[in-house]
């Protein structure tokens, strides 16, 4: 389809954030199609946030947020490349939607790396006694399963997203990447509730 036009391109550009020629190249590849087109380009934005996982974020903001009249608040600091992002109405708005997010869902750590030994042995145990007397292959099974289970629980990253929970926090991150063009990075936050 050769009919592309340039408002076609500059809507799906509108939609997405994506380059000029981008958003061209989707729309010929797809004849023309919006929504196949924007599917493409979203697959091909994760495919290079992932190229850009391992980029110095050294800038970025330090948030907050209080929840119910004051009785739930959390610190966050989330991280990018450039002062320029970190400026951005985007980059803001992430950073308040994670916030958010760990008020709403406590989360206890980042991510697995800092999940602390004694739980996952604590809930290894657990599993391990709830499948007493089945074969050693299916228990080993069933206790990394029960894990992952955890993981999804405590790890940040890996909770279902308060606002869409079709999609993980960490994967939104990764369409924030894509969007931004910068590495993003939650370093650390702290969730405070009263009488917890």
């Amino acid at each position: 389809m050769s009919n592309i036009n340039a408002k076609m391109v500059a809507d799906l550009r509108a939609k997405t954030g994506a380059g000029l020629m981008d958003c061209k190249k989707a729309l010929v590849s797809t004849n023309g199609n919006e929504e196949e087109a924007i599917m493409l380009l979203r697959k091909k934005g994760i495919a290079s946030a992932d190229k850009k996982s391992g980029r110095d974020a050294g800038d970025g903001l330090v948030e907050s947020y209080i929840h119910m009249g004051g009785k739930v608040g959390v610190l966050i600091e989330v991280n990018c490349e450039t002062d320029f992002v970190a400026k951005t109405d985007d980059f803001k708005a992430l950073t308040r939607d994670i916030a958010m997010h760990i008020a709403a869902a406590s989360p206890e750590c980042v991510d697995r790396n800092e999940v602390p030994e004694a739980l996952l042995q604590k809930e290894r145990e657990i599993a391990a006694g709830q499948v007493e007397g089945k074969p050693a292959n299916i228990v080993e099974k069933i206790v990394e399963g029960k894990l992952e289970k955890v993981y999804q629980q405590v790890c940040l990253l890996e909770q279902p997203f308060v606002k869409n929970p079709d999609q993980t926090v960490g994967e939104m991150i990764k369409e924030s990447i894509a969007k931004l063009g910068e590495n993003i990075v939650v370093r650390r936050f702290a969730r405070f509730q009263i009488g917890a």
